[in-house]
């Protein structure tokens, strides 16, 4: 997917402080739904300026955020070198639509307000559930389907989902035991939309 509109953003992405809630939110809702401890490996796919992450240091291990915007990228080595995401956190250029799997091996995968950007969304989850070691789990935050107006920008991706297509989607990617659940909300010019929780794991 395109950058143009992330890394022009980037700068002053979490100058929103709604944009920490949802990501407090989705943190919470990954914490809750699957387990996780200091062993955790944690990949975030399309962290953007790693703010789930941020909320979920303490409760997972090792750190690795995924972005293909040069700008996101940008905010997350500053984070890194300043401290505020973990020193040792890797920050990796990574389009799973483009570019091959990686050959590491992750315990969670977590991707939040991505996947609706993603127009080969059967070669994405087959990626995520190929990065995934055996047991592992993959977490995905995303919008319900909706009327096309969350985007004010020229877009191109889907207009969220219905719950029940991409639990098939994940099942077909050979992902088990899929669950959805209410996560958060995003407001933007007066109206809500709803996001979920869509939760997996890799047999």
């Amino acid at each position: 997917m395109g950058t143009e509109h992330f890394d022009d953003k980037a700068a002053t992405w979490d100058d929103d402080p709604d944009k920490a809630r949802q990501a407090q939110d989705v943190a919470r809702a990954v914490a809750s739904a699957v387990p996780t401890d200091g062993a955790t490996r944690l990949l975030e796919y399309g962290a953007g300026t790693g703010l789930v992450t941020q909320a979920l240091i303490g409760r997972v291990g090792p750190v690795t955020l995924a972005d293909n915007s040069p700008g996101m990228r940008e905010v997350l080595q500053v984070k890194v070198a300043s401290g505020i995401l973990p020193r040792d956190a890797r920050v990796w250029d990574l389009d799973l639509e483009t570019q091959p799997v990686p050959s590491e091996r992750f315990d969670l995968v977590v991707s939040s307000m991505v996947m609706h950007h993603v127009t080969q969304l059967d070669v994405v989850l087959a990626a995520f559930a190929e990065l995934l070691e055996p047991g592992g789990h993959l977490c995905i935050a995303d919008l319900d389907r909706e009327d096309g107006s969350f985007h004010s920008h020229d877009f191109g991706g889907h207009h969220g989902f219905d719950r029940q297509e991409l639990v098939t989607a994940l099942g077909a990617a050979g992902l088990a035991e899929v669950t959805t659940a209410d996560c958060t909300t995003i407001s933007k010019e007066g109206t809500a939309y709803p996001v979920f929780l869509a939760t997996a794991r890799r047999p």
